[in-house]
């Protein structure tokens, strides 16, 4: 019933930083916990951050290690993901995903509704 739409991802050196966006329909992160995952060609989508509908976040500290922060904006209905110190091990498609409340966060299936993808390619 949700559309998302990413943006953000492109090509950038190891060091570097990008800031993806997620476009949800009106009120939709007030009502819904939001997340990012990512997958790389050949591997499965995993799990990279949430943020509930309250703004508690949650990560997926083996490899975000404190270089990612997900954030929300509620007036705009937007969901982000900072990314610092970005390696090549980052580069994959970033999706946004929305969940209803009380689901885990960090499991997959607990995702209805997701964006297309942004791409972020890390590369020297």
């Amino acid at each position: 019933q949700a559309q998302l739409v990413e943006s953000g991802g492109g090509l950038v050196q190891p060091g570097d930083s990008l800031k993806l966006s997620c476009r949800t329909p009106a009120r939709t992160v007030m009502w819904y916990n939001m997340a990012w995952f990512r997958q790389a060609p050949g591997k499965e989508r995993e799990f990279v951050a949430a943020i509930s509908r309250t703004g508690s976040p949650t990560y997926n500290v083996d490899f975000v290690k404190g270089r990612f922060t997900i954030s929300k904006d509620d007036r705009k209905s937007m969901v982000f993901l900072q990314m610092n110190s970005l390696i090549p091990e980052d580069t994959a498609i970033y999706y946004c995903a929305a969940a209803q409340p009380g689901s885990p966060a960090v499991e997959l299936r607990s995702y209805t509704t997701w964006g297309q993808g942004t791409q972020v390619t890390v590369s020297s």
